[in-house]
């Protein structure tokens, strides 16, 4: 029985898992620091002259 095929599917698969959870960090660390961030970018932006 050749297992190269099967191998090669096992590790897309884990790739696909790690790419999962990769975004699902990215998608929280937006979430929580996301308006902090904004907040931020809004003060400097007020502290220009003209703006």
């Amino acid at each position: 029985m050749d297992l190269s095929r099967f191998e090669r599917g096992q590790g897309l698969a884990e790739y696909g898992i790690i790419i999962l959870l990769v975004g699902i960090a990215v998608i929280a660390t937006l979430t929580l620091l996301g308006p902090a961030v904004g907040n931020l970018y809004s003060s400097v932006v007020s502290g220009f002259p003209g703006y």
